[in-house]
């Protein structure tokens, strides 16, 4: 699911609170990848 911060103060709210100061940020299965890292999105899905 796809969340826009800058539309959705409650994303904006649940990013800060996790921790997170900077995006993207991009969270599967748990994991957080912040920054833009191909490589890890790919390993984390599975490609």
């Amino acid at each position: 699911m796809e969340k826009n911060i800058r539309e959705d103060e409650e994303a904006l709210k649940d990013l800060l609170a996790r921790g997170f100061q900077s995006t993207p940020v991009v969270i599967i299965d748990g994991e957080a990848v912040v920054g833009f890292d191909q490589e890890r999105i790919d390993s984390l899905l599975g490609l």
